[in-house]
């Protein structure tokens, strides 16, 4: 399940090519078109070209676009890594004359980044390397480099923003070529992505026109997605039409996208707005922007004088092209629904990186990989795709261990002089980088993953235990201001986002949003930032024992165990309850095992009273929904479980359905009840991890413990809210696995073909543990009830 990776120049013969361009730049840039001509003085047998970029690239030979890659070379740490791509060209070649262009716009290099739009985050030049490879019928190889016998023009693209748009003038007449500019910058050494590219994967027609007229057009697609839209009646020369994206359209088709708007700590406020343009030229022109790309589900389309035919427009979904993995079908249609939201979130923010959104931020916080990855993993092949991210992780990790609260890190922390901004160093957020290698080794089995991330992974957790070490929480500084012998494995500073958009208790009063941030920045986050503590030492420990470090192992395990008492100590009262008494708190004791066994049933117990009072409703924030139901079924509330899941009402995930979300949404009330978008996104996989209960629990398929690679598993249907069957499909390394199960009245019927390659068991009421021959397809039946 490993992508491969093209072979790339031992050596790069060119240099670092940048366009000519104006002393004063401005904030609306234009693509360029760097060009080589060359004659070949015989027939070409083959070529590569080789090609990278500070910024977004296209390549052409001879007129003819190169490959089906998309805002290439992706996003990363560019000060430190820049990945390249090959093609096979040889097609393209002929004999005579010859022409290679780069079309070269800013990217993420250049272009707005992060919620604030800033410019300039990784550099304030553009750049290409670029290397063609041919063999002629004589034998001749040909190499053909970067170099100062490039020219630079400005293209028909006049201006080119990934975050807020793209605008192309057909009718430009380009202006005469001039010598690039050569090593006026200069990148990293080019290396080969272990991801699958960026492409082009899907096109969707327009599902409903719902305003239609002489000047304006709104489009429905039907689908939040990310991409971008093609049009193919551009009107009569010189006529501009304009396309504007957006997620959501309020009551009275009024098309917004002002829930997107960022208001920063400095009061500024930055509008939000994703708009193409395209002006028609003489000749007959498609107009499909490749060098933006946008969130939406909707489009208006300004059409000055003309009635526009919905069939010339064209939802192009884009994303990185990962490989479907898991599939999950039951007789509960909502549920079913859930699943295709789960789905599409996820496919909308893998855009080269793992976004929280495609929107107004873009950005790969490390916390909402953190939690979503092991269910992605059951979606798609996600093993090479999450190793490029985590080589950006590593880029952006600062000196102290400490990471970036995104990766790649378009703030550049780990060179700032601002050491402070450390948001990267929350619990639940920097343990991404113990957590998804861990989460990776274990869905894949494979140990390079673990290898590549080790030292970055103890250099997070040293810096953990430092700042246990060395910060007290003021409360505790109250308390006594001599720590106890245990508080040095308490980790509650120097900041800590907690649990992070808990939903409001509706028994409560409403406070004002500030002073709820303030409150939050202000609590005590020691119970959420000792657990995950807990838990990546531990993890830490494991992954030590696969790497062969004895050391490591003993040491982080005692460590572990030290934090584990700590927690006990501090957070856990006498009768059983935690210090939070929370759901959440109640939910992650229990799923990091920080509950001791005789008190798991109370701990249950007492989540169960939590959610009844608040009318069997979540109320859990971030980091914990995920585990919600998963704990309720693994400790005898799998009714309660089902129930939450098919609730409606704020909050639920139903609800979001309910009111029209095709995606998981930021906030659980993003949209009021009567249609009117409120601010944050529309399209925020975290709470999207639920869909991992559905192939966990409803078709009840999980790894065992001590199994990587999924070479062994059990299959263990929980069967509950009124859930008649169910199907899964999951392509592990092991193999194919498949499990179907049906329920009539008290009698189940369970499927389960397990592949060559792995053991499996399984497990129905009142049916002795079972094994599942590998190879073979194997029925069980059962009754639910004795």
């Amino acid at each position: 399940m490993h992508a491969a990776t093209p072979n790339l120049p031992g050596a790069w013969l060119g240099e670092w090519i940048s366009p000519v361009e104006p002393d004063e730049i401005g904030d609306d840039r234009p693509a360029y078109v760097l060009q080589r001509e060359f004659t070949l003085e015989s027939a070409p047998l083959s070529g590569r070209l080789f090609a990278t970029a500070l910024g977004v690239y296209e390549a052409y030979v001879n007129g003819h676009r190169v490959g089906d890659h998309e805002l290439a070379p992706g996003a990363t740490n560019y000060d430190r890594t820049v990945y390249a791509q090959a093609f096979d060209v040889g097609s393209l070649l002929t004999q005579g004359d010859n022409r290679i262009q780069i079309v070269l716009s800013d990217g993420w290099f250049r272009g707005r980044n992060g919620s604030e739009q800033t410019q300039n985050c990784w550099g304030d030049t553009t750049a290409a390397l670029v290397q063609l490879d041919a063999v002629v019928t004589d034998g001749t190889n040909v190499r053909i480099a970067s170099d100062a016998a490039w020219t630079s023009t400005e293209s028909e693209i006049v201006s080119a923003d990934l975050m807020q748009g793209q605008t192309t003038d057909f009718s430009r007449v380009p202006a005469a070529p001039v010598p690039v500019r050569v090593g006026v910058v200069q990148g990293p050494e080019p290396s080969a992505s272990p991801s699958p590219p960026v492409r082009r994967v899907e096109e969707l027609p327009v599902a409903e026109v719902i305003v239609s007229s002489d000047d304006v057009s709104i489009l429905d697609f039907g689908q939040n997605i990310t991409g971008w839209a093609r049009l193919t009646d551009l009107g009569e020369p010189g006529t501009e039409t304009v396309l504007e994206f957006a997620e959501h359209v309020d009551p009275g088709y009024t098309f917004t996208t002002a829930h997107l708007d960022t208001s920063t700590p400095r009061g500024n406020h930055i509008r939000y707005s994703q708009t193409d343009r395209v002006i028609a030229g003489a000749d007959p022109a498609v107009f499909e922007p490749r060098h933006t790309v946008h969130g939406f589900r909707y489009v208006r389309v300004t059409h000055p004088g003309r009635r526009l035919d919905p069939a010339c427009v064209t939802a192009i979904v884009v994303h990185s092209d990962l490989t479907r993995a898991g599939w999950f079908e039951c007789s509960d249609a909502r549920i079913n629904r859930l699943h295709e939201a789960g789905r599409w979130t996820f496919r909308d923010n893998a855009v080269d990186v793992p976004t929280d959104c495609p929107t107004r931020e873009r950005s790969g916080w490390t916390g909402d990989f953190q939690i979503f990855a092991p269910t992605a993993a059951m979606l798609f092949d996600i093993d090479g795709f999450s190793r490029k991210w985590l080589q950006a992780v590593r880029d952006d990790q600062y000196d102290n261990g400490c990471l970036a609260m995104y990766s790649p890190d378009q703030l550049r922390m780990r060179t700032s002089d601002n050491p402070d901004r450390i948001g990267g160093g929350s619990a639940g957020w920097g343990d991404a980088a113990v957590a998804v290698p861990w989460t990776l080794y274990r869905h894949y089995g494979d140990v390079r993953v673990l290898e590549e991330s080790w030292e970055s992974a103890v250099a997070w957790i040293e810096y953990a235990l430092g700042c246990a070490r060395r910060f007290r929480h003021p409360s505790r500084v109250a308390r006594s201001e001599t720590p106890a012998a245990h508080e040095e494995y308490i980790w509650d500073g120097p900041f800590h986002f907690g649990e992070w958009l808990e939903p409001r208790d509706p028994n409560a009063p409403e406070r004002d949003p500030a002073e709820v941030l303030r409150a939050l920045f202000a609590a005590d986050q020691g119970e959420v930032g000792t657990a995950y503590l807990h838990r990546s030492l531990r993890q830490l420990s494991e992954m030590a024992g696969v790497l062969g470090r004895a050391d490591e192992e003993a040491r982080f395990a005692a460590l572990a165990a030290d934090v584990l008492a700590a927690w006990r100590t501090e957070f856990l009262r006498a009768d059983g309850r935690t210090a939070g008494d929370t759901q959440a708190a109640y939910v992650r004791a229990i799923a990091f095992g920080l509950i001791p066994d005789e008190s798991t049933s109370a701990a249950s117990a007492r989540l169960v009273e939590l959610i009844a009072e608040r009318d069997d409703h979540l109320g859990t924030g971030f980091l914990t929904t995920g585990m919600l139901l998963p704990v309720l079924a693994d400790t005898g509330h799998a009714d309660l479980a089902y129930r939450l899941l098919t609730r409606t009402g704020v909050p639920s995930w139903l609800e979001m359905l309910e009111r029209g979300g095709t995606t998981f949404w930021e906030n659980w009330e993003n949209v009021d009840e009567d249609g009117t978008v409120r601010s944050g996104s529309l399209n925020h996989y975290s709470k999207g991890a639920v869909v991992g209960f559905f192939y966990s629990h409803i078709a009840g398929l999980r790894q065992d413990a001590a199994s990587v690679g999924w070479k062994r598993f059990t299959v263990e249907p929980v069967f509950g809210g009124g859930v008649t069957h169910a199907s899964s499909r999951l392509l592990t390394p092991a193999g194919e696995v498949r499990v179907e199960w049906r329920r009539d009245g008290d009698d189940v019927e369970l499927t389960a073909t397990v592949p060559a390659g792995a053991e499996a068991r399984g497990i129905l009421p009142h049916l002795p543990e079972t094994p599942l021959p590998g190879g073979a397809t194997t029925t069980l039946r059962s009754t639910i009830r004795a």
